[in-house]
């Protein structure tokens, strides 16, 4: 037999559920050291643009493609990988490379070597991802994933919150070079935690299965996936809210800068405390409520990221046109704060509607979507657009862009609602295959 019942009673499941915390504590903060590292670069941007003397279309290549491609598309092989062998080694061996390569970007000498940085720092960041939130929805109940999730995805609102207030300081204080290489850090200390103190969770624990078989096939997946209506629009609704979230991100210091004319550590208090204490608190809320009501209706696992995507657009306009900096910054609070609540009831939703050994590969499949939109065309979109409208707008060509930029949010509204349409007769199909497959 290749599913076999997990008793609550058994030795496995109770060292599993021993641990459960304090490996959901790790992992968040593997994720935050990846934020920290990925997100850094944003408060750095005039520093960077002033010694290699780069346009916005080069700041948005830099912020945009450059990590993103590599991140993106490294992630579907390594998450292959992650359904097949020992996540801790697999999540330690790319936490290494991804710290190692942030200290390096700190040492770089010219612009193409800070590229290659960058590059390698996307590709190790790439290989956590999928297999910490697989690890998760191993540890947990399906009634508690989505706030387990949305704790995982905290890491990323505290990362941002190190990042720009940490990162903000040290750039003023001992320039761009210094805070890549303290981001960098953290990251070498955290490998060893992981490796000393966190084991790799049982497969499928606690949806009572234990899964002998291997993972299927890469194209079975695929065509699983593909089937899936709700998968599909899901994805629509992720990689919009990414495409907006991850402009708005990358170049709302620059906006500050030049618009409002702050200090590099003014930008990264404000950075820090929006994306960081708002965010963290708005990216847990969006987990806790989607567990609470779904419950009793799974749609509510696509409801609350496409209600976080509409909640913005009405603020946009006011954050980015008007001339008073404490208006914009208080119409920036919600737009700013809602950019990873989608990412709790996402990935929980995604993993109910594939097999156990299919999990990882499902997530990367989101994530390599999601960043090629998003991380990849958001930052380059408003690089370009605020080049292109330059001179007939001035130094105000960015907030026009940045402006543009948020009608990602109006597709994600419409992708999160049409998913809803499907999730529960996705889920039920899926359950009632895993009655029937061989591997769970």
């Amino acid at each position: 037999m290749s599913r076999l019942d997990v008793g609550t009673g058994s030795e496995a499941y109770r060292r599993v559920v021993g641990g459960r915390n304090w490996i959901l504590g790790v992992l968040t903060s593997i994720y935050l050291v990846n934020f920290i590292d990925r997100q850094i670069l944003a408060i750095l941007l005039p520093q960077v643009k002033a010694e290699f003397d780069l346009s916005d279309t080069y700041l948005g290549l830099l912020v945009g493609p450059t990590f993103a491609l590599f991140y993106a598309t490294m992630g579907l092989p390594l998450a292959l990988l992650a359904d097949r062998v020992n996540r801790r080694r697999l999540i330690a061996a790319s936490l290494a490379l991804f710290s190692l390569m942030t200290i390096a970007c700190g040492l770089v000498l010219q612009f193409w070597q800070l590229v290659i940085a960058r590059i390698l720092t996307g590709v190790g960041e790439a290989g956590t991802g999928p297999a910490s939130q697989t690890m998760i929805t191993d540890l947990f109940p399906a009634e508690r994933r989505g706030r387990a999730q949305a704790i995982y995805a905290t890491g990323a609102n505290l990362g941002v919150l190190v990042a720009f207030a940490a990162g903000g300081f040290i750039a003023q204080a001992w320039g761009w070079r210094a805070a890549f290489i303290a981001a960098g850090l953290p990251g070498l200390v955290l490998t060893v935690v992981l490796l000393v103190t966190v084991r790799d969770p049982q497969r499928g624990a606690h949806d009572r299965i234990v899964v002998a078989d291997p993972a299927p096939p890469f194209s079975k997946v695929m065509l699983q996936l593909w089937r899936s209506r709700a998968f599909r629009w899901t994805t629509l609704g992720a990689c919009s809210t990414c495409f907006t979230a991850y402009s708005l991100g990358s170049f709302f210091p620059m906006f500050l800068a030049r618009s409002h004319g702050l200090s590099t550590a003014e930008i990264g208090m404000v950075m820090a405390l929006i994306m960081g204490v708002c965010g963290g608190l708005a990216t847990y809320a969006a987990g806790h409520f989607a567990d609470r009501f779904g419950r009793s209706d799974p749609r509510w696992y696509s409801w609350v990221p496409a209600i976080a995507a509409a909640l913005p657009l009405p603020l946009a306009p006011i954050c980015f046109l008007v001339g008073d900096t404490g208006i914009a910054i208080a119409a920036a609070i919600i737009p700013l704060s809602l950019t990873a609540a989608f990412i709790g009831p996402t990935i929980t939703i995604i993993q109910r509607l594939v097999p156990v050994r299919s999990r990882a590969t499902a997530v990367a499949t989101l994530i390599l979507i999601d960043n090629i939109i998003g991380l990849g065309l958001g930052p380059q979109f408003v690089g370009i657009a605020s080049d292109l409208w330059r001179p007939a707008l001035g130094e105000d060509s960015l907030r026009y862009a940045m402006l543009a930029a948020t009608m990602g949010s109006v597709v994600s509204v419409f992708g999160f609602v049409m998913a809803a349409r499907h999730v529960r007769g996705d889920i039920a199909i899926r359950e009632a295959s895993a009655t029937a497959a061989p591997n769970g």
